[in-house]
């Protein structure tokens, strides 16, 4: 009887500590921090394109343009209005399309203008973040007409069809007024170019 009174308390012993120990081996695990993910924000652009009423809409325009030099300059001091025909050009930097027609007009630009007297204007249309590259591409092309970067974009409130798909060419007349519109490129299109802007003189 004694060992059996033994026994029952050394049991209950035993069932009191591992209740314990069941309690104290994994403590509660607190609620975890919601994780909250910020926007991207980019450092580079920011809108401050004029309404489309606000800005000239007529050649030579009164856009802010800037060159690979970092001049601010303004469409209508830059863009001669000279009674000779004109050849507006945009494009970007990452554009490959543009590339070719940029490398094919200044293969034949000299010889161009030794046959026709024109105006030839080259013009980026890049985001803000690609302004080191329209600089570095004005640098590798060695072009002997002007570049310039439309700086808050503003050439597509104004263009027939808001530049959509790039390169794209204007040719105007001598009082400014569109005669000959391309929109992106293949090969030899820049002979067609030429013969439009021939035909302007």
């Amino acid at each position: 009887m004694r060992k059996f009174f033994i026994a029952t308390i050394f049991a209950g012993f035993l069932f009191s500590a591992c209740g314990q120990n069941t309690e104290t081996a994994a403590p509660k695990a607190e609620a975890a921090a919601p994780i909250v993910i910020q926007p991207r924000q980019s450092n580079y652009y920011v809108e401050t394109a004029r309404p489309a009423n606000q800005i000239q809409s007529n050649f030579p325009y009164d856009i802010s343009l800037q060159n690979a030099q970092g001049d601010t300059l303004n469409s209508a001091k830059v863009f001669e209005k000279n009674g000779k025909p004109t050849v507006l050009m945009f494009w970007l930097t990452t554009c490959g399309p543009c590339r070719m027609e940029l490398n094919a007009i200044t293969e034949k630009y000299d010889r161009w203008k030794q046959q026709a007297d024109f105006n030839l204007y080259a013009i980026s249309t890049d985001f803000p973040k690609n302004y080191p590259q329209f600089i570095s591409r004005v640098a590798e092309g060695k072009w002997q007409f002007p570049a310039y970067y439309d700086m808050n974009r503003e050439f597509r409130m104004v263009m027939p069809g808001e530049l959509n798909g790039l390169p794209q060419i204007f040719v105007l007349d001598k009082n400014g007024n569109i005669a000959y519109h391309t929109r992106k490129y293949v090969p030899g299109d820049e002979d067609k170019l030429f013969e439009e802007i021939r035909k302007l003189l």
